[in-house]
């Protein structure tokens, strides 16, 4: 202990309140669009040979107060059916290979037992849905271990439209019965880079909570990637969540981009939605973006590195939310739209 009440956290210089450390070490922790890292060469490393995945990056991982994390991407990739199980059995490889520090979420149990477990549990998803050429192709890529689909990525595809693309025409006849299929299998189904017609039309028809797990609210930025506030309110009607990001240009057009104005968002998607339909989904991974020598800066100071939730359970102490409340947003709530969705096939048969 270095100052009454104040406690330094493992390696870091930065100290935190007991009420912190209790409350994120205590939480089912869940980033909902959380990287394990951003290094493509580091990560394919993993995959080749899961024995390579050690030293700073395990400790890195044991010791972030994150307990599960969807790693998802778009692959950008000519053939998505057969680079999506690449990728997939790539993913299986890697989380085989390391029993010890990670455990692949299939079901909503799997979030608490990687809490319970000590091991970074794992929820394998896709930030588009262009490798369904079918619908019956949800359940060939959730037999591979496939729990969540964005419908679209930024542009348009068969399902529907993304945020950047010239036109929303909204969910098509084909989105809507992939959509269907992923409801019977109990495959989540993320709309976060959706255009708002498109958003729209998947919540009306999925049966099923519907989630945006990494966006921020129109309200404060008007950027492509933020969500109004008429679609934050459908998706807390559907029973889902809500997840903020932590990307600069996401949360603030201007700049200073602080802490403080991530936290803005959440009050607001909070008096919007509710406490039970906001969460977290930072869009990083545990050392940051900018660190990639990418032109722009894409970061926020303290929500850059592997303690962000530390920091950012800090910040919400600041803003007078309750440790009840707190645990909802690190992870509480996206555990119950979680159960809701992954509905074994057969349970949800008996059911109708």
């Amino acid at each position: 202990m270095l100052n009454v009440g104040r406690f330094s956290l493992y390696a870091r210089k930065r100290e935190y309140s007991r009420r912190t450390l209790d409350l994120v070490n205590e939480s089912l922790v869940i980033d909902m669009l959380g990287l394990v890292t951003l290094d493509w060469d580091r990560l394919y490393r993993w995959q080749r040979d899961p024995s390579a995945f050690g030293g700073p990056d395990r400790v890195r991982l044991e010791e972030c107060g994150i307990n599960v994390f969807n790693p998802a991407v778009d692959l950008n990739d000519p053939n998505p059916f057969y680079s999506t199980q690449d990728w997939l059995r790539k993913w299986n490889r890697f989380i085989d290979g390391n029993r010890t520090s990670l455990l692949r979420v299939n079901t909503a149990d799997d979030l608490s037992r990687a809490k319970r477990d000590k091991k970074a549990g794992i929820i394998l998803g896709f930030q588009n849905a262009d490798h369904f050429r079918e619908p019956g192709d949800v359940a060939h890529f959730y037999s591979l271990g496939q729990r969540l689909s964005q419908v679209t990525y930024n542009m348009r595809n068969r399902l529907g439209c993304g945020c950047m693309a010239p036109a929303d025409t909204g969910l098509t006849g084909f989105g809507a019965s992939v959509i269907k299929e992923m409801n019977r299998l109990g495959m989540a189904v993320d709309v976060s880079h959706a255009a708002s017609q498109t958003a729209r039309d998947a919540i009306e028809v999925s049966k099923k909570p519907v989630l945006v797990t990494h966006s921020n609210c129109k309200a404060l930025n008007d950027h492509p990637r933020c969500m109004s506030d008429d679609i934050i309110r459908l998706i807390a009607a559907k029973g889902g969540v809500f997840g903020i990001t932590s990307i600069r240009q996401f949360v603030r057009a201007q700049e200073p981009v602080t802490i403080d104005h991530v936290l803005d968002h959440f009050d607001h998607a909070i008096r919007i939605a509710g406490i039970e339909h906001v969460g977290v989904g930072s869009d990083t991974d545990l050392e940051g973006r900018d660190r990639r020598g990418l032109p722009g800066r894409m970061d926020i100071e303290g929500l850059d590195n592997a303690f962000r939730m530390y920091e950012l359970t800090e910040g919400l102490i600041r803003r007078g939310y309750s440790d009840a409340n707190i645990r909802l947003i690190l992870g509480g709530n996206f555990q119950r739209a979680l159960k809701a969705i992954w509905t074994a096939p057969e349970a949800e048969g008996q059911a109708s």
